[in-house]
């Protein structure tokens, strides 16, 4: 029972830290427990891909499929406080504006936002929009309930594979450690929505298998990117892994779909 309940602590500190979601109090706090969290990284992704699913169901009941996939994208980017879209929209600053490494890295850790971050933040957000709206009402769901945690689990594989790029900073405490168990735990979080999505029908094994493999390409390309540019990773590469690998599947599903 401890060890099971250790891990649902794990779990909701990654909630707490990912989202704006509330947690039990019982949880409690350990500085610790978030060396272990980022195990749970996807499952917090599934959290909030199924709210956004259920957000985008609740919407096309009484309004158009694309105004559904606009508020249920603004739901996502509400819960998790932009998150994941600040960390983009910085790394494109400070990858498209620093020219050193040192630069680079100050870029991003400039809170203000420069014209390669609002300009690549604009078009990633067309981007998901425009394809998820033109997905059938089923396809668009099951895809944000499968594209959530695998995007983070591309994500979470720099921590696993990757040095930390700097001496300190907001993903440091997470960042410190991820073992291949720990990996594997996150791995394994990704599998309920597959097995749904797939056995279920609205996405077939080929839809998920183009678009885990070019999401896997795209988190490769961006990490080697990250490697020569910064010599590791930072918390605004792991959000930008996470938007870029959440739009490629989109778009893999809309380009595989029948019809």
């Amino acid at each position: 029972m401890a060890p099971l309940l250790h891990q649902l602590r794990l779990f909701f500190t990654a909630l707490q830290f990912f989202t704006r979601l509330p947690v039990p109090r019982w949880v409690g706090f350990e500085p610790d427990w978030l060396h272990h969290a980022s195990r749970y990284f996807p499952l917090v992704g599934l959290v909030v891909g199924a709210a956004a699913a259920a957000i985008y169901w609740a919407v096309a009941l009484v309004l158009p499929p694309a105004v559904a996939v606009l508020l249920s994208t603004a739901a996502s980017i509400y819960m998790t406080g932009a998150f994941h879209e600040d960390g983009f929209a910085d790394a494109c600053d400070g990858l498209g504006g620093g020219v050193t490494r040192e630069r680079a890295l100050e870029i991003m850790k400039d809170s203000r936002i420069g014209a390669y971050g609002a300009i690549g933040i604009l078009l990633l957000l067309a981007v998901k929009c425009t394809a998820l709206a033109h997905l059938p009402p089923l396809q668009a769901m099951a895809a944000l309930i499968v594209a959530h945690p695998l995007s983070r689990l591309m994500a979470a594989s720099l921590i696993w594979r990757m040095d930390y790029a700097r001496a300190e900073g907001k993903a440091k405490p997470l960042a410190q450690q991820m073992s291949g168990s720990e990996f594997a735990i996150a791995t394994l979080c990704c599998a309920p929505p597959l097995l749904l999505a797939a056995l279920a029908g609205p996405l077939h094994w080929h839809n998920l298998a183009v678009g885990i493999a070019a999401m896997a390409a795209t988190a490769l390309w961006f990490a080697r990117k990250c490697a020569r540019r910064l010599g590791g990773y930072t918390g605004d590469c792991l959000g930008a892994v996470q938007q870029l690998c959440e739009a490629v599947f989109y778009l893999c599903v809309l380009a595989v779909l029948p019809g």
